[in-house]
């Protein structure tokens, strides 16, 4: 329904309403339902319902338009039927704008159509402001198809009949009928100032499809008409509809350009940013945005946290989630949510809980993110018990397929064999949910660390739909694991004929082939390596320390503090041999480190950033690590013997899951 109440309406909504401030308009005030004392005054009986036989025709109308103004938009349309099937009745225009009222804030479709039927059969003439509050009504109450119809039959329209068409099909998605009435508008000339409403609402139809040409095409009628200059929602729109298509050098030649940058403006640009993963820059332009002293709202922590939880940032989350606080945002659902998120990812699956429990208002997304932190963490056992919560009767909350596969995955993570296969046979008994490919890749990985290749091959092939990447993927994972060459040869090769262009599913096939000794297709695969002209992009991996990030590769050698990184490198490679805690593992080559790399595993990317985060921190800080490819082996059995050599907790997110490394042990149970 398009109304207030739904977000999308609200963000369309708000171009009128900050029109109408800019112009200094105010809102006529809402009536209050009268008291007792005052309906008798106004001589108004709401006790009594008039009939045919006992009032007159005026007095029925006055009846309902005095319910509408009284908000008993139910009563009134109870009331319509007295005139409704009476074809000689003089139903007047106000009674008419009071029913069709009525019928905007009940949602009553069988008003609508009621109405309409009634007001056509009469003959009455309506007035083009009478058949744009009919058209009205059709839109806000998700009648699309009647709405359409009766645009089309207008015998005039001005600018708000087809403001009202083009936002309702934006609204509920038809982005393509809104380009076609657009056109339509255009050729009939139906252009002035107030086309900048429209032009916002095309422009979001364009970044809801990812069309940068409209878009661009766009661009140019606003600044034609002379508001795509300074015209801060027309800019903002544009702004996002730029990030959308991925094009964020225009988005940003349109913010730098922007006479006032307003706190929307900043939150398009940052969030374009973080769409496209350029987690560093958004937090850059958070950091400008906060030196410039403009007001930050919700939604911009709300982007600031999802950004440092991708960076592993925990002390900007922790300023963002201040800041939250201090500014007035502590019961924001959205930006609590993502603070679940965030401190349930890094090891702070305590602090989540509680923002978690303190939330005045959760949605489905909050369950999620605390099922994902415990999932994370491998607590399966605290994950399946919040999902049975969730779907207790006093919560009232729907497990959406997010939620299937959050506890899915934490039944994965714990090795919740019996647990994952019930939960999975109730999503559609229990719930009428579908499994998706999702739910299949986590089923398959369920079976394979139970060693049960051929049935989690079996459940490949009996899926009801073409297997995902994921699925392939997850069996490749268990054939690693459990040295099965044959059917993980058949998973490497799946893969590499469905992501042709994917650069990790070549190395993920050669090493395969270099493993089982088979010269001639390991060479066949570099030549093909060669003929695409891909090439293995180095392993990076991020860690911040006192609020900066530090980027490694292997065997780097350019920090400032490489010396005393080496020399703890060093020293710690003398403890875990001298402990016998690891020993080299061939594995390590799968999937995402080339031969060159394995040559180098004393220096891996990984070691070098926990070295230099231990001569960084106290010791007793723990560690967040991002890592761009899959953790080799040698690398994992490393971290669980510095996690337990220097007491250290390490939180480390490669390629492929969260880590928890802590006493020697990681919560993936080294099954990754």
């Amino acid at each position: 329904r398009f109304s207030l109440r739904k977000r999308r309406s609200r963000a369309l909504l708000s171009l009128c309403r900050c029109s109408a401030v800019e112009q200094g308009l105010k809102p006529r005030p809402m009536p209050k339902r009268p008291t007792v004392e005052e309906e008798s005054d106004f001589g108004i009986n709401f006790e009594e319902i008039p009939s045919k036989s006992s009032n007159s025709e005026a007095g029925i109308c006055r009846h309902i338009e005095n319910l509408v103004v009284c908000r008993r938009y139910k009563e009134a349309l109870e009331l319509f039927e007295i005139l409704e099937h009476d074809r000689y009745a003089d139903i007047q225009i106000d009674t008419y704008d009071a029913l069709i009222t009525a019928c905007i804030e009940s949602g009553s479709i069988r008003g609508v159509k009621r109405l309409t039927n009634r007001a056509l059969k009469s003959g009455i003439d309506f007035n083009v402001y009478m058949m744009n509050r009919l058209l009205s009504m059709h839109v806000m109450c998700g009648m699309m198809i009647d709405a359409r119809q009766l645009f089309d039959e207008m015998p005039e329209r001005n600018l708000y009949s087809w403001t009202i068409m083009i936002g309702g099909l934006v609204e509920f998605g038809d982005f393509v009928d809104a380009f076609r009435v657009f056109s339509l508008m255009l050729e009939e000339k139906v252009v002035c100032i107030g086309s900048r409403t429209v032009a916002v609402m095309m422009i979001k139809a364009s970044s809801s499809l990812s069309l940068i040409s409209p878009g661009e095409q766009l661009h140019a009628f606003a600044f034609k008409m002379g508001f795509g200059d300074d015209d801060v929602f027309v800019l903002c729109s544009l702004i996002d509809m730029y990030s959308k298509c991925g094009n964020l050098r225009n988005a940003r030649l349109v913010f730098d350009a922007m006479p006032e940058k307003t706190t929307v403006g900043w939150n398009s640009i940052i969030a374009g940013y973080a769409l496209h993963g350029f987690s560093e820059e958004a937090l850059s332009m958070y950091h400008e945005m906060q030196d410039r002293g403009v007001r930050m709202d919700h939604f911009t922590y709300s982007i600031v946290i999802r950004v440092c939880t991708r960076l592993a940032s925990l002390e900007h989350g922790r300023q963002a989630h201040a800041g939250l606080v201090r500014n007035g945002f502590g019961s924001d659902m959205v930006a609590n949510t993502a603070l679940v998120d965030f401190y349930g990812k890094w090891g702070r699956i305590e602090e989540a809980r509680n923002i978690f429990e303190n939330m005045p208002r959760k949605n489905v997304l909050s369950w999620n993110a605390l099922i994902f932190g415990y999932g994370t963490r491998g607590r399966g056992t605290e994950a399946v018990e919040l999902f049975e919560r969730m779907a207790a009767a006093e919560e009232r909350i729907a497990p959406n397929h997010v939620t299937f596969l959050a506890v899915l995955s934490a039944c994965c993570s714990s090795g919740m064999y019996d647990r994952g296969w019930q939960v999975f046979e109730s999503m559609s008994r229990d719930y009428g949910q579908k499994p998706r490919a999702m739910h299949y890749a986590c089923m398959v990985e369920l079976l394979g660390r139970e060693g049960l290749l051929d049935e989690a091959y079996a459940l490949i092939k009996d899926a009801p739909f073409v297997p995902s990447v994921n699925m392939w993927a997850a069996l490749l994972t268990a054939c690693r694991m459990h040295e099965n060459f044959e059917l993980g040869k058949l998973a490497a090769e799946k893969l590499y004929g469905m992501e042709p262009e994917k650069l990790s599913n070549y190395v993920v096939l050669l090493n395969i082939y270099n493993a089982a000794g088979k010269a001639e297709e390991s060479a066949r695969v570099l030549r093909t390596l060669r003929k695409k002209g891909l090439k293995m992009t180095p392993v990076c991996t991020w860690i911040e320390i006192k609020r900066i990030q530090h980027c490694f590769v292997t065997d780097d050698r350019s920090h400032p503090a490489a010396a005393a990184i080496y020399d703890e490198l060093n020293e710690t490679a003398t403890r875990i041999r001298a402990a016998a805690a690891t020993g080299r593992n061939s594995k390590n080559l799968l999937p995402d480190v080339d031969e060159g790399e394995a040559s180098m595993e004393a220096r891996h990317s990984e070691k070098l950033a926990v070295a230099f985060g231990t001569i960084s921190t106290p010791g007793s800080t723990p560690l967040q690590l991002v890592q761009s490819h899959r953790m080799c082996s040698d690398c994992h059995d490393a971290m669980k013997s510095i996690s337990s050599i220097r007491r250290r907790e390490i939180v480390f997110r490669d390629g492929s899951r969260f880590h928890r490394f802590k006493d020697g042990h990681c919560s993936c149970k080294d099954y990754w």
